[in-house]
């Protein structure tokens, strides 16, 4: 390797640092949260932590190492327990478990279009996304964020084989998809719906596709289990078909090493835990309204835990979260250029246990700078 390299490598360290978006790892901080994905605080909650102890009480084993991918030595009882499961739960014929959300959309996209096909994706998708796009070689194509217009005409000057990426909660703009819409839009023009619920699962019950009954509409539900459900891991929610193409095909599938067995009983025992807890989603909501009660002006949809405000500048949303953090409110601002220069903002994240005087308090500090 040539000091050349190293140099390159530097400066580009170096300008990211001049611009104000240096990444680095922090230690988790004490504080009020507003910028984690727990929005149940099921991560946090002591009830679930006993059920997860218990199990492994009575079963130490769980803890153990798969020892290897499921085609080989890391498949259980357990996991395909968990599969069968959640497929039940959200009326599919079948589920397929991956040991994160990046893993699963890496798999779906990557695999099931070819170089002959076109992925029409919305341009607010997550990253993971996009990177799947590469692997899969076919070609990809954006419309505009939720523009029904800006889609069909895509679908209209597509040939051969397409599939349409959205997402039902846009983890950024913190606004849904009009899924309805878009089902009919994919029905009319014969293309592959590919929904990742990553954020709306357990914050509007098992997700969009569910909530409206769209699963015979929907070729495959990517539900994540690292936000909502205080977990980790994810599922892909298809037929029969696909989830045995996946795995015979999908690379990220099959030369991944399976995650522990506590992985996958996490998750069941999530599932089991929101359905006694019904009240966290509904106090969820309650403090959803509190915010919005306050007139914050906001791209994100009135029943969405995201909540985006616009500071149109980076260094002044630097100042703004470092004023919040002074008062011990965690955020997470989010800097040109990973979204477009003049509509940076702060992403704020509510959650079942915050109080309203936390988000009142919030509100008067975001105003300060609006």
């Amino acid at each position: 390797m040539s000091a050349g390299q190293f140099v390159q490598w530097q400066q580009a360290l170096d300008k990211r640092k001049e611009q104000g978006i240096f990444r680095s790892l922090k230690n988790r901080t004490e504080g009020v949260d507003f910028y984690s994905n727990d929005y149940l605080g099921l991560a946090r909650n002591k009830e679930l932590q006993q059920l997860l102890l218990e199990k492994v009480q009575d079963n130490p084993a769980l803890l153990s190492g798969s020892t290897g991918s499921r085609l080989i030595s890391g498949n259980s009882i357990i996991a395909a327990e968990t599969e069968e499961f959640i497929a039940a739960q959200h009326q599919y014929d079948s589920a397929l478990l991956f040991p994160s959300g990046y893993n699963a959309n890496l798999a779906l996209f990557s695999t099931l279009p070819g170089r002959q096909d076109t992925i029409i994706i919305d341009d607010q998708i997550h990253r993971s996304v996009h990177d799947a796009c590469m692997m899969s070689h076919a070609k990809k194509t954006k419309f505009k964020h939720n523009d029904l217009d800006s889609l069909e005409n895509k679908l209209q000057r597509t040939d051969g084989t397409c599939y349409i990426a959205i997402e039902s909660l846009y983890s950024m703009e913190g606004d849904f998809a009009p899924l309805q819409e878009i089902v009919q839009l994919a029905e009319k023009y014969s293309a592959g719906l590919l929904v990742d619920e990553a954020h709306a699962f357990g914050v509007l019950g098992y997700g969009m596709v569910a909530e409206h009954q769209l699963q015979d509409y929907v070729l495959a539900t990517v539900i994540t289990y690292g936000k909502a459900l205080g977990a980790h891991g994810a599922a892909i929610l298809t037929n029969e078909l696909i989830k045995t193409y996946l795995i015979n095909f999908a690379s990220p599938f099959i030369y991944t090493t399976s995650a522990q067995d506590i992985q996958w009983m996490s998750i069941k025992i999530g599932y089991d835990f929101l359905q006694m807890h019904p009240e966290l989603s509904l106090k969820l909501q309650y403090n959803i309204n509190i915010f919005r009660a306050q007139a914050i002006k906001t791209p994100s949809s009135e029943n969405s835990p995201i909540q985006a405000v616009i500071i149109r500048d980076n260094q002044k949303l630097k100042i703004l979260q470092n004023n919040l953090s002074e008062k011990g409110m965690l955020t997470y601002p989010i800097y040109s250029p990973t979204v477009k220069e003049g509509t940076e903002r702060l992403r704020v994240c509510l959650h079942s246990f915050n109080t309203e005087e936390e988000i009142i308090e919030l509100v008067r500090t975001l105003k300060e700078f609006i």
